[in-house]
This record gives structure tokens, sequence and C-alpha cells, in this order.
């Protein structure tokens, strides 16, 4: 049994304003975005006048990779932007989750467009190769887009650094609540292995005179392709479904939440991201039975605040009194009087 004091939206709850949308955050990772949106659209353009010259079918299938994350970057900063609004009565915790959706739409893009096209262009010309024209056309504008995609993912190192700590990078794409900046890392890693699985084939393809590695470059890169982009989905549904915050947030937050005075343990926690740089908090805890209905109000405040110290991500909190049932401790506990 216990006394709905449930703070979160009134009494000790600027907790539900103070992040208003959950949209802040939302320029994480818009310099490595706006990198790789440059750099794929030149590159891009750069891979589909080698095609016209060449008849290179890696170099379509670069260029169609290109274009596809070109329109992914740009999501992404429509999903970044949108995530900015403020809640309403229709989606009263705001519209932080439309990060992790247009990332998904990025995966499903990638997929789609990237990796099976590949699949397919590779196919075809498996089946009816064709000898490349011009292949030191080729070869130039490949090497020019790895210089550049380069470029794009030291952006997106260097951005992301910060956000790692000492996770590893796999540990960072798993586990990072920031969806932009695992997105981009992965597509840019993958246009460089793109990118060099393209110059083998057509370096194959013209030292051998057999166009067929051209072909089999390029179903090496829808293969890839597809790999990264179910990487990413799995990631991104994983988000979207709600997941709760990071071990050592959970501890801070479980600290804060006692004062062993007032507050005297944590009976139940539960956390999720409403957004990157938001967190929903909802407790149950236990109250020194001596206090009265007030002094838990009061109480209620002072732990949201000190949760708001421990952890400025959790905006949104709904704390509720209980009884402390544990075996050792049941006798000492009482119910708070009202």
């Amino acid at each position: 049994m216990s006394t709905d004091v449930g703070h979160g939206e009134q009494g000790g709850a600027h907790a539900a304003t103070a992040g208003g949308a959950g949209g802040h955050g939302g320029g994480h990772g818009s310099k490595a975005i706006l990198a790789a949106l440059g750099a794929n659209l030149a590159i891009a353009a750069a891979k589909f006048v080698g095609y016209l010259i060449t008849g290179s079918s890696s170099m379509l299938a670069e260029s169609v990779h290109s274009v596809a994350d070109s329109g992914n970057q740009a999501l992404l900063l429509v999903g970044g932007k949108r995530a900015q609004r403020g809640a309403d009565e229709e989606h009263p915790f705001g519209y932080g989750r439309d990060r992790y959706f247009y990332a998904f739409v990025v995966a499903l893009v990638l997929f789609s467009v990237g990796g099976l096209f590949s699949i397919y262009e590779g196919y075809h010309k498996l089946h009816d190769p064709h000898e490349l024209e011009s292949a030191g056309v080729a070869i130039g504008i490949l090497v020019f887009a790895i210089i550049a995609e380069a470029f794009s993912f030291r952006t997106a190192i260097k951005e992301s650094r910060p956000l790692k700590g000492k996770d590893s990078w796999w540990g960072f794409i798993r586990h990072a609540k920031v969806p932009e900046l695992p997105v981009v890392l992965l597509e840019d890693f993958a246009a460089l292995v793109g990118l060099v699985l393209a110059l083998l084939g057509v370096g194959l393809a013209v030292i051998t005179g057999d166009p067929v590695w051209d072909a089999i470059g390029t179903l090496c890169i829808g293969v890839l392709l597809l790999a990264v982009a179910v990487i990413l989905a799995v990631e991104m549904k994983s988000l979207l479904l709600g997941e709760s915050a990071a071990k050592q947030s959970v501890t801070a937050i479980r600290a804060a939440l006692v004062d062993g005075t007032s507050v005297t343990r944590v009976i139940h926690l539960k956390t999720m991201h409403l957004g990157p740089d938001e967190l929903l908090v909802a407790a149950k805890l236990a109250f020194a039975p001596t206090l009265d209905l007030p002094a838990v109000a009061h109480a209620i405040d002072d732990a949201e605040a000190r949760v708001r110290a421990a952890e400025p991500a959790a905006r949104v909190m709904y704390l509720e009194p209980d009884l402390d049932r544990t075996p050792e401790l049941g006798q000492r506990s009482g119910s708070v009087r009202t």
C-alpha cells in the first residue's frame, strides 16, 4: 500500500517542463553530418561521371551508395530539427524520439537503395560482363573519393570521441543514445571499405582483362552495405522501443535519490530515454516513517533536484513514496503519515 504523492509534472515537477521537448542536443554530431553530406555529394557527382565514362558496375554501385548516403545525412538533419519541437497534448513527452525514427529510416534506405541495388547490379554484370573503358579515370575518381571519404570519417571520429569515453568503438555504436554519430561512423566506414572494394574490382579487371572482377567487387559492396544496414536497424529499433539509461547513469540516479534521512532506500527504479538527451525516471522510494505529507512532498522536491544535478538528462520524474517491505527493514518501516 502506498501513499501516492507521485511528483513529475506538478509540485516538484519542473521536471516535466525543464526539458521542453527533449530536443536539446539536437546539434549532436551536426558537424559530422554536414561534413559527410558535403563529401558524399561531391563523391556522388564524380562517381557518376566515372561510371558514364567507364561503364564500371562498381562505379555505378558506389555512385548509388553515395547518393543514398547524401539522402541519409539529409534525413538525420531533418530528424534533429523535428525533435526540437515542444511537447503538446498529443505528445506530452515531446518529440525527442524523432531522431531515432529518422535514423531507422536511414538504415532502411541503406539496405534497399544501397545494398540491394549493388547486389542486383553485381549479379547482372556477373552474367553479362562488359569491358571497362578508360579504367584510369575510374581509378583516379576512386582515389579522390577515398581521400574525401577519409576526411568525413575523420570528422565523425573527432566528434564521437568525447561521447565514446573509454568505451570501444563497437561498444560506442552498441550503447550510444545519440543516433546520428553511430550512423555517420558506420556509413563512412562502409563507404571507405566499399571504395577499396571498388578499387580492387576495377584494378583486377584492368590487370587480368576480365571484367568479372568488377562485378565481384560490386557484389561485395552490396553485401557490406546490407550488413551495415542490419546493424543500424537493430540498434535504432532498440532505441525506438525505449532503452533504459546507461548503467553509470542509473547508478548515479539511484545514489542521488537517497539522502539517508528523509529518503532511506530506493525500492524500485525504472528509466527510459524519451530522446537522446532526455530521460524519464520513475521510482518508488522508502521514506522515514515519521514524515508527514508536506515533509514527504518537500523530500521529493529535494530528491528531484539531487537527481538533476547528478544526471542533467533526467528531466521527467515521477517519484512515489511506498512502504519498505524488505524482511530486515519491514519491522522498522511504517506508512507515511497524512
